[in-house]
């Protein structure tokens, strides 16, 4: 099969979206966050985002079934857990500390969590034939994108109604959890 550009930038958009939905979540939970902090949102989403179909395409069938299986089950482990974080510390107070902190730990498991199942569109893209690097690079710009657009339409929309928007992020994480396991 021939390259098609356009299928890909539609997967790239496709995974992109829970990398989007987390970034709006954390740009209306986290208000003080820097320039810098932003850019290392969009780069590691997008970072992983292009690693994993790599990963994907060079590992193959072969250990394919086991983290097919097991990539929707991590994905909604590591969404839970921070989103139940969030809610509890916006519930117990504790909203003022997780508001404007920003860890590397926490950006990493969001991305990695939302960025699993282009683990098994690289094991497609070496069904196809096409080539990984285009195909990884494109999926990678795409999350870095939105992954920015999603922080500052967080902001916006955290601005306008409020500091408890915190426990909507937190279902928001747990709701795309749910969506991971159950694979929508």
């Amino acid at each position: 099969m021939s390259f098609n550009l356009i299928s890909t930038f539609l997967i790239a958009v496709a995974l992109a979206m829970d990398a989007f939905s987390v970034s709006m979540t954390k740009g209306f939970t986290q208000k003080q966050l820097t320039k810098s902090q932003i850019l290392y949102y969009g780069l590691f989403f997008g970072g992983f985002q292009a690693l994993m179909p790599i990963l994907g395409y060079f590992c193959g069938n072969a250990i394919a079934s086991v983290v097919e299986s097991l990539a929707s089950i991590i994905g909604f482990i590591l969404l839970l857990a921070i989103g139940l974080n969030m809610i509890r510390e916006s519930l117990t107070g504790d909203d003022e500390e997780i508001t404007d902190h920003f860890s590397f730990k926490e950006v990493t498991l969001l991305a990695i969590a939302t960025s699993i199942d282009a683990f098994a569109v690289g094991i497609t893209i070496a069904l196809l034939k096409d080539p990984i690097w285009i195909s990884s690079a494109i999926i990678g710009i795409v999350a870095f994108l939105f992954s920015i657009a999603g922080i500052f339409i967080g902001k916006k929309l955290g601005n306008y109604v409020g500091d408890k928007f915190q426990i909507l992020g937190g279902v928001i994480l747990i709701l795309i959890g749910i969506k991971i396991l159950l694979g929508f």
